[in-house]
């Protein structure tokens, strides 16, 4: 080998070992310093130490190491797979679980029903939908959608981002940028679906690289304008684009967010650590895995690839008669969109689907103690599938813990003038299961938060790196006064690009049952008989239960307030009114993108915040099963087309949360977490307050701690 082709070797090497140390950290373990990417895809051993116990003990238990091992046999083995078998790719391996009605009538202790999963596999770049039964062996085929692809596998991910250095042209576009190929990092990014015929063809990407010279937060340091169109299966560079060749690169001064790179730069006096201490233990319990028992609450909670984080089969106690209560069959998030609002060449195509096209469970990391979770949490791993169809475990993947933040539960306490000396308060403590999914430069921390009142709380955070675009301009006086910049200037050279987050969650509610209704309660301003009062007016509800999904599809509006109910009509309170939950919206965004737009007509399930469908086990991926490049026919706002009955039927909500991201300098260089939720709430589910017997804290009950001593 000539000195020209080591150094080009070397230079690879190392962009490769760059570009999954400092960007996704996608692979499931740690990749050493290498000159050889034999070691790339190298994965965990089945037997990886892991918290998950090695055998299944619940009908939705995920597919365990020796599952997914049996399951790559049996595939491998199979025609026409078998006649190749390194030819065949996993992209998504994951429990096909059984009917509703056969998990529910299962008991603990009894024998579990036959276990099914549900893979995506590709042969000779052909996509294969498929069920297989684990106990006989046997493969049944699913049909595939009309069009796209499926999610992305890890190695389409990383080796995609590499292609580029093979390419002559690219290599001489970064060396007149004044940067070297060594100091570049480069990122895979889902090229959506446009209507070019190439769209139809190929699985395309898009590369775009960075210069990680100097810092770690290459994300601040874009090569602007440099595009390069690759061929995910064949790794052909298809096409390069560079129109930024007038725009430097932005300086890595101030861009660095480690803290061993701030430490000692601290200004004003430090917070001293606040840890919860609970000498007795928790007062959860984490059955076989998977089950959590807490407080009256009892669900299922697991790992997906594709979701990353599920819970299921999800009751509560009634406080007067203990009797378990159903209230959520099963809800995840099931897809996010993220379009950014910059119509040029480098930025139009960033639309992103991440659970669809990038795997929201793929991208979750290990969380960290102490920082992530507190000191008290348990942890939970996943299980995945390699692109070689090969198990890996994602370690410490979700935590579990009980929360208390000083917040009050209920109180009341009585004024001088009754004469009563009544000082009631209870402490709110709640359950957190948690995951957090750093997708590329975003990070999203997912809590479903259960709440001993009977609420469930979802609650989305936002944080991570902003996406942004290089600049010529180094203050706003230079912008051009007709020219739009599509965002902020953050720092110089720097612009965070407008752009907006919208995540939808698929919450199968079965409230004291699987047959439910969709209630929409109106609030309307009503006129008064001036004879009768004085009032001129007051506020009246009225309920509408929605008799087919069209009725169900709803934009919220500050200035027509409605309430959205979700009730049994068979089961009646004592006082007559039907139990149920509501959906209750907190802070969100809508969708304001043209409908004709290609995006929106993919992320189409963002066109209202909340819809009701009929459950159907095909309709679970809000933007699709095949969501990579697909043209949007398979999505949440086209099944609902259909405007099938929803009136006592099983069914399930939609919401999506949303958020308008207008970047800001405090953005700049790593955001602090933005957060909104929303929550489930009952509504005359409950004969009276659900924690009316709670009991208050009292001094004699708490821990003892010992303030360390001042300096």
């Amino acid at each position: 080998m000539n000195s020209s082709s080591l150094s080009h070797f070397l230079c690879f090497s190392l962009c490769l070992f760059l570009l999954l140390l400092f960007t996704l950290s996608w692979l499931p373990t740690p990749i050493p310093p290498s000159t050889s990417p034999d070691h790339l895809f190298t994965h965990p051993k089945p037997t990886e130490s892991s918290t998950l116990p090695p055998t299944p003990s619940h009908p939705l238990d995920p597919l365990t190491i020796s599952e997914i091992t049996t399951i790559r046999s049996i595939l491998i083995s199979q025609p026409p797979f078998s006649s190749s078998p390194s030819s065949l790719i996993f992209h998504s391996l994951s429990l096909d679980p059984p009917d509703k009605d056969v998990v529910l009538s299962w008991s603990s202790g009894d024998p579990l029903p036959p276990r099914r999963a549900s893979a995506v596999v590709r042969f000779n770049r052909q996509a294969h939908s498929l069920s297989i039964d684990l106990s006989t062996g046997t493969l049944s085929s699913i049909p595939n959608p009309v069009s796209g692809f499926p999610t992305m596998t890890i190695e389409d991910m990383t080796s995609s981002a590499l292609a580029p250095l093979s390419d002559p042209a690219f290599n001489r576009s970064v060396i007149a940028r004044g940067v070297q190929t060594s100091d570049l990092a480069c990122l895979p990014v889902s090229s959506g679906w446009f209507g070019r015929e190439i769209e139809n063809k190929r699985r395309l990407i898009k590369v775009q690289c960075y210069s990680i010279e100097g810092t770690a937060n290459f994300y601040m340091r874009p090569i602007e304008g440099l595009t390069v169109l690759v061929d995910m299966d064949t790794k052909e560079v298809v096409e390069i684009t560079d129109e930024g060749g007038n725009i430097p690169i932005p300086k890595s001064a101030g861009t660095d967010y480690r803290y061993e790179e701030l430490r000692g730069n601290e200004k004003g006096r430090p917070l001293r650590p606040i840890s919860i201490e609970q000498p007795e233990g928790p007062s959860f319990e984490v059955v076989d895995g998977h089950r959590v028992k807490w407080a009256g609450w009892e669900f299922h909670l697991k790992a997906d690839a594709r979701a990353g984080l599920v819970v299921s089969a999800a009751t509560v106690a009634d406080p007067i008669t203990g009797k378990r209560r159903s209230v959520l069959y099963k809800g995840f998030a099931s897809e996010l969109f993220v379009p950014y609002m910059d119509p040029t060449d480098a930025w139009y195509f960033k639309t992103y689907m991440d659970a669809g096209e990038y795997g929201f469970g793929l991208q979750a990391m290990p969380l960290v103690p102490l920082n992530d979770c507190p000191r008290n949490a348990y942890y939970m791993d996943g299980t995945f599938v390699a692109a070689d169809g090969r198990p890996y475990v994602r370690k410490n993947m979700i935590c579990v813990y009980e929360s208390y933040a000083g917040d009050i539960g209920w109180r009341h306490s009585e004024s001088p003038i009754t004469g009563l000396e009544i000082r009631e308060v209870r402490p709110k403590v709640t359950l957190v299961a948690r995951m957090a999914a750093s997708v590329a430069n975003y990070d999203y921390i997912v809590d479903w938060e259960f709440q001993t009142d009977g609420i469930i709380r979802v609650k989305v955070g936002l944080s991570g790196i902003l996406m942004v675009k290089g600049s010529p301009y180094t203050h706003i006086s230079q912008f051009p006064s007709k020219q739009d910049t599509y965002g902020t200037l953050l720092s110089e050279n720097i612009i965070g690009v407008i752009h907006d987050h919208f995540i939808t969650f698929h919450l199968d509610l079965d409230i004291d049952g699987a047959n439910n209704s969709f209630v929409k309660v109106q609030l309307s301003r009503q006129g008064t008989d001036s004879d009768a009062t004085p009032r001129r007016s007051y506020l009246k509800a009225t309920r509408h239960i929605a008799q087919t999904e069209k009725e169900a599809q709803i934009k919220l509006k500050l200035y027509e307030p409605y309430e959205f109910h979700v009730i049994n009509s068979d089961k009646m309170t004592r006082v007559g009114n039907p139990v149920g939950y509501k959906v209750v919206p907190a802070g969100t965004a809508a969708a304001l993108l043209d409908l004709k737009d290609p995006p929106q007509i993919r992320g189409a399930f963002t066109n209202n915040q909340i819809w009701v469908t009929p459950r159907d086990k095909k309709e679970e991926w809000a933007g699709g099963l095949f969501v990579y490049q697909n043209k949007g026919e398979d999505t949440l706002a086209v099944w609902s087309e259909r405007d099938r009955p929803i009136e006592n039927k099983d069914i399930v909500l939609w919401y999506t949360l949303g958020f308008h991201h207008i970047p800001c300098q405090e953005d700049f260089p790593i955001m602090p977490i933005v957060s909104s939720s929303f929550d489930l709430k009952p509504v005359n589910f409950f004969e009276r307050n659900p924690i009316l017997t709670s009991a208050p804290n009292l001094e004699k009950d708490l821990p003892v701690c010992t303030a360390a001593a001042s300096s």
